[in-house]
This record gives C-alpha cells, sequence and structure tokens, in this order.
C-alpha cells in the first residue's frame, strides 16, 4: 500500500494548535474543548456561555478559510457514500458520543491529557472501532 498525503509537519503543526487552544480554554474558562459539548451546550446554554460556545465553533470554520485566504492550501472533502449514507453516518457517531459521554476531541485530547481514566477507556474504544469500521468497509465489503 502506497502512503500518499503524508504531511508530517502541518499534521504536528495542527496537533501543537489544537492542544494549545485545548489548553488555553482550560486555564481560561475551566472548560474542556469537547466539540460535542459545546455544540451541545447551544441548545441550552447556562446563561453567560452562549458568547464563547459561538466564538469557539465560528472559529473552527473560520479557520481554515483563513488560511485558504491566506494562500494556503484548503483540502476539498470528497464523500464516498450517498446523502443517506451521511445521514446514516451522523446519526451513527451522535448515538457514539452521546453514549460515551463525550468526543474524540473531549475524550481523546483533553482527557488523555487529564490522565482520566475514563478518557482512556473512550478512546481505546473509538480506536478499536474505527480500526474495525474500516476493515470491515475496505477488506469485507470491498468498498
Amino acid at each position: 500500500m502506497e502512503i500518499v498525503n503524508f504531511t508530517p509537519y502541518s499534521a504536528l503543526a495542527g496537533g501543537a494548535l489544537i492542544g494549545l487552544s485545548a489548553a488555553l480554554l482550560m486555564l481560561a474558562s475551566g472548560r474542556i474543548a469537547g466539540i460535542a459539548g459545546i455544540a451541545g451546550g447551544l441548545f441550552r446554554p447556562a446563561p453567560g456561555e452562549l458568547g464563547w460556545r459561538v466564538a469557539f465553533l465560528v472559529g473552527l470554520i473560520l479557520g481554515p478559510a483563513a488560511v485558504g485566504l491566506l494562500g494556503g492550501p484548503v483540502p476539498v472533502p470528497t464523500f464516498q457514500t450517498d446523502t443517506l449514507g451521511m445521514i446514516v453516518a451522523g446519526v451513527l457517531v451522535g448515538f457514539g458520543t452521546r453514549l460515551g459521554a463525550g468526543c474524540t476531541s473531549g475524550h481523546g485530547v483533553c482527557g488523555l491529557a487529564r490522565l482520566s481514566p475514563r478518557s482512556l477507556t473512550a478512546t481505546l474504544v473509538f480506536m478499536a472501532v474505527a480500526i474495525a469500521t474500516v476493515y470491515l468497509v475496505r477488506h469485507v465489503l470491498g468498498a
């Protein structure tokens, strides 16, 4: 199997920025940078919490746009499924996020950094399911 698009420096820089933003959010507000929790908190925000949640999510969207405006490469996502497949995948991810009481960013980035046993377990489950899914889709179903 050939490795394509191997970009260790940009991946390292991106990971460092994610870690820095998670650390700054924790230091500034005591909040965990779990995207599912931040987005979920928009539906019934506590007093004074709407602004930072919206700012965080807008930053996730505007970050790549800023890179593009500054001349950097912005990859265009491609999907190998139809709309129904995307809806099913989204529902499954949402279900898993609720079942695991958090998402990969909350558990994998912030929880592991805090040495949370619950986050370690959740991250191991996320990874095992991801590996099994890729194997199933690529090698069993032949997609």
